[in-house]
């Protein structure tokens, strides 16, 4: 089963089951957000990545220069181990990961969430690959990638036991889009995908043409 037709499975299941004080502000929010984004404010296939230091799972600072070291790299970054979209994207990764290493791909994860937060993403969905916090999504933000949530979903939220100041170190609501980069050796980014719709991933079969493309 395709990652799309699992997320699309998801999505279904969200619209016919979820209470409207829950749904509806949720779906505004997703709606108003891709009519205001603006594609071309994102990084660009051509652009340096910019340089990153930031905390994995178990507080080792790694930089983009240590993951470009070996070769390519391919960043996928996700809202939150709470977003079940973010979660089926990571697991769908984690199946073909040894099939990116065979090409001499790193892949790496990156969350607004603390490394305790990300120690249990790595645990709970089994990932052998490393997991980074962006804390204040101050990456994210440098790379025009950022979704800074309306106020008006906090009710939802809280109805659905999403505490984000636990889970990131503030409670700004602000999340990354769902979006992939490929970058070279060299720190150039080779492709890119960046969606304002949060029900959509980068399908892995995608991922290892990029990666096939090298």
């Amino acid at each position: 089963m395709s990652l799309a037709t699992q997320l699309e499975a998801v999505q279904t299941a969200f619209e016919t089951k979820a209470p409207p004080l829950i749904k509806d502000p949720i779906l505004k929010a997703n709606q108003e957000f891709q009519k205001a984004f603006k594609p071309s404010e994102a990084i660009q296939v051509g652009d340096k990545f910019p340089h990153f230091s930031l905390s994995n799972a178990v507080g080792k600072v790694v930089t983009l220069a240590d993951l470009t070291a070996s070769g390519p790299l391919l960043i996928t970054f996700y809202r939150g181990e709470w977003c079940p979209f973010c979660n089926l994207a990571l697991a769908s990764m984690q199946k073909h990961l040894e099939e990116f290493q065979a090409k001499g791909v790193t892949l790496v994860a990156i969350s607004p969430e603390l490394p305790n937060q990300s120690l249990s993403t790595t645990e709970k969905h089994q990932l052998k690959f490393q997991v980074l916090s962006d804390v204040q999504n101050k990456l994210a933000k440098e790379i025009g990638i950022l979704f800074a949530q309306p106020d008006y979903m906090r009710p939802a939220f809280k109805n659905l036991g999403h505490d984000f100041a636990a889970r990131n170190g503030d409670d700004s609501l602000e999340v990354p889009l769902p979006a992939s980069f490929l970058v070279g050796k060299n720190g150039v980014v080779i492709k890119s995908f960046v969606n304002p719709d949060w029900t959509k991933r980068l399908e892995p079969s995608v991922a290892l043409k990029w990666v096939n493309e090298l």
